[in-house]
């Protein structure tokens, strides 16, 4: 697993082989940040459910101002902590289920906000009406999520802007209405 484009271009990240995780492929990677473009440039970024870093990495290497890292697994942040003291990034990274974490971000907000849970939990719904509710997102942010295809987001406080599918994964986007 590497970063795929920016100033750490080409750096290897590392990537345990914990069941929980499961690394986004870097051509999903590549497709994410190229479809946000100059978006990236100075935004603020929240990566939730974290698992090794990678996707809020490659935000820092793109451009981004800050990312905040967000994931429950002691393994995760461990690892996101490591992947991040290796390239010399200083980053906020919350250990804590995502109900507690978007509670605590409260009163902030985020330019782009990247969704990428266990596919099958059933996260996608209670992380996007929480920040909805909290209006985390700000008013010309964007979500993405990375989803099994079989799996139908039940979005209805945002946008549908895009989606494509890689293999078997998809990429989705929404803006707030």
């Amino acid at each position: 697993m590497r970063v795929t484009s920016g100033i750490y271009k080409g750096r290897q990240l590392k990537n345990l082989q914990y069941q929980h995780l499961r690394a986004t492929a870097d051509i999903v990677k590549q497709a994410m940040f190229n479809k946000l473009g100059q978006r990236i440039i100075g935004a603020r970024v929240l990566d939730l459910f974290c698992g090794t870093g990678a996707l809020g990495i490659e935000a820092v290497s793109r451009g981004a101002s800050e990312v905040v890292f967000v994931d429950k697994d002691y393994r995760s942040v461990s690892l996101t902590k490591d992947n991040l003291k290796t390239l010399g990034i200083e980053a906020r990274v919350i250990k804590a289920p995502f109900e507690k974490a978007l509670n605590a971000l409260a009163g902030e907000q985020f330019d782009i906000i990247i969704l990428d849970p266990p596919y099958q939990n059933g996260f996608y719904k209670p992380a996007i009406d929480m920040i909805q509710k909290l209006d985390l997102l700000a008013e010309d942010g964007i979500i993405v999520c990375e989803h099994d295809k079989t799996i139908k987001l039940d979005v209805t406080n945002f946008n549908f802007i895009d989606g494509k599918l890689y293999g078997i994964k998809q990429l989705s986007y929404y803006v707030k209405r």
